[in-house]
């Protein structure tokens, strides 16, 4: 579904319009200020190309092939053979709104005025992308320097009409006829211009943005998922009291304190124990998991936070090498370099481990007879003839496993290359890949949890909080409640659907109005 139209100028775009380009097919046009820029600098480039000076990238080979001249007649072969070789990616293809997210930040850094290309090539990439056309970009590829480069070529090689892509049906086909068929002409480039559209870390800062995007919704629905389970864990809100929390100012924490709260606000569940000494399962202080659910969702919403920063200064970057400077300069630099983005990637893995972990713990409360304080083995209708949910938790014991595994930084790796030219990488597309794989890992170890903790509830008396009877109410329009063992794997199907869309923080919204 389209969301108007996202104008890229010299300044940068924000998280919300990739979002918006790369999910959600929003059109993108060049501002007046950036097709000016782009002539300005061109003129720059090609009074170079003209002297005798050897530039890099203009007049000469790449990486560690930059002491051969070129001569002017070969310079558009330069350019050429330069996208083919580093369209040189395998295994299975990116996701599209990754391509599209890259398209769009290797456009925005276009528009700068910086990179010294034609306003042709920057409205290709804009024609591309309002057509729906998705050049095919494979999983690896890319070192994260300099930049993402075969994840870019690939976008490049179909600004050249070549290689294939997916049009806006999905349909894989030729890149020629998809362009012929859109009325798109293909672009040849000139001196710089191949080298302008690899040299950025659109790829892995495009995946930090969508990832940072899809975590703030996880993060909400942990939270969600910790209230129901305190609930039916009979734990006591009163931790997550505001003067308690104020303690320790961690801002993070106070936001994850306010939300549990207001989810167990007029909990009647909890109101029937509140003095533990008259309740049949008096409980001192309740398990880390639960009365700590606030300190570790609330420590991955600052680092989350952080990495953000890190990824509104890379959107106001224009990266490339050699970069035309303000002055009319043409440097080499070493922006390209993706440490700052691939550390922040790396960052987030580790926080997404450690809530889909608590998360995992609260669960198998709920589950162990000995621990959920009146609530029947693994939830089961029957037990003993009935399983219920033991192999739920199973499921998100190996996700979990698997999230710790991937919490691994990729950053601290590096593989020299290009003849000892890029002799340290950052990594960063590979942390970008990992980050995606252990997003989708938390969604499921949630949804796990919100299953499990919507059917204790239901087996609870008197009736739950509002808002999380709601999310509750909300699962059990896709999920039946409490009864015998049913096939469950679809059941937890549809809610990680529940959970990627964002219903269920509706649901819970619905009752409390805004919760962050």
């Amino acid at each position: 579904m389209s969301q108007g139209t996202i104008t890229v100028g010299m300044g940068p775009v924000r998280r919300d319009e990739v979002v918006a380009v790369a999910r959600h097919d929003a059109k993108v046009e060049l501002a007046p200020d950036a097709l000016t820029a782009l002539a300005a600098t061109r003129s720059r480039i090609e009074a170079l190309a003209a002297s005798d000076q050897p530039v890099y990238g203009v007049s000469t080979g790449f990486g560690a092939l930059a002491t051969r001249h070129i001569p002017v007649e070969r310079r558009a072969d330069l350019q050429r053979s330069l996208i083919r070789s580093h369209a040189a990616g395998t295994g299975p293809e990116v996701e599209r709104e990754v391509v599209r997210a890259m398209m769009l930040l290797r456009l925005s850094t276009l528009a700068t005025g910086r990179t010294g290309v034609r306003p042709v090539v920057a409205e290709t990439y804009a024609a591309l992308l309002n057509a729906g056309i998705t050049p095919i970009v494979h999983e690896y590829g890319s070192l994260g320097c300099s930049g993402d480069l075969a994840p870019l070529a690939h976008c490049a090689l179909a600004v050249m009409g070549e290689g294939f892509v997916r049009d806006a049906a999905g349909e894989r086909r030729p890149t020629a006829e998809a362009l012929a068929e859109a009325g798109i002409e293909p672009v040849t480039f000139a001196e710089k211009e191949g080298l302008a559209l690899i040299n950025g870390t659109d790829g892995m800062l495009g995946q930090l943005i969508l990832a940072a995007h899809d975590l703030a919704r996880l993060l909400l629905t942990a939270d969600i998922a910790a209230a129901m389970s305190v609930e039916a864990l009979l734990g006591t809100p009163r931790v997550f009291a505001a003067d308690l929390q104020a303690l320790r100012p961690q801002p993070g924490q106070a936001i994850g304190a306010r939300v549990i709260t207001a989810m167990l606000d007029g909990s009647g569940i909890a109101a029937s124990h509140a003095d533990n000494a008259d309740h049949e399962y008096p409980i001192v202080q309740d398990a880390y998991s639960l009365r700590c659910a606030p300190q570790v969702s609330g420590a991955a919403r600052d680092t989350l936070n952080h990495c953000c920063w890190v990824a509104d200064n890379e959107l106001a970057s224009a990266i490339d090498n050699p970069v035309v400077t303000l002055d009319g300069r043409v440097e080499s630099n070493g922006n390209f370099h993706g440490a700052p983005v691939a550390y922040a990637l790396d960052f987030l893995a580790i926080p997404v481990a450690d809530v889909a972990s608590m998360s995992e713990r609260r669960t198998d409360r709920l589950l162990d007879v000995k621990r959920s304080h009146g609530l029947p083995p693994f939830l089961a209708g029957d037990p003993g003839v009935d399983s219920g949910h033991m192999i739920l938790q199973y499921s998100q014991a190996g996700i979990v496993s698997e999230l710790k595994r991937l919490a691994t930084p990729a950053s601290v790796d590096s593989i020299p290359s290009s003849a000892m030219q890029e002799d340290h990488v950052s990594m960063g597309w590979a942390g970008a890949r990992k980050l995606r794989r252990a997003l989708d890992g938390l969604t499921r170890v949630l949804a796990g949890e919100l299953v499990s903790a919507a059917r204790a509830l239901d087996l609870r008396e008197p009736d739950p909080a509002p808002a999380t009877a709601a999310v509750r109410d909300r699962i059990r329009q896709v999920v039946d409640g409490p009864g015998p063992d049913r096939f469950l794997a679809p059941e937890l199907e549809a809610v990680v659907a529940l959970v990627h869309d964002g219903s269920l923080i509706a649901a819970a919204e619905s009752v409390t109005g805004p919760l962050a």
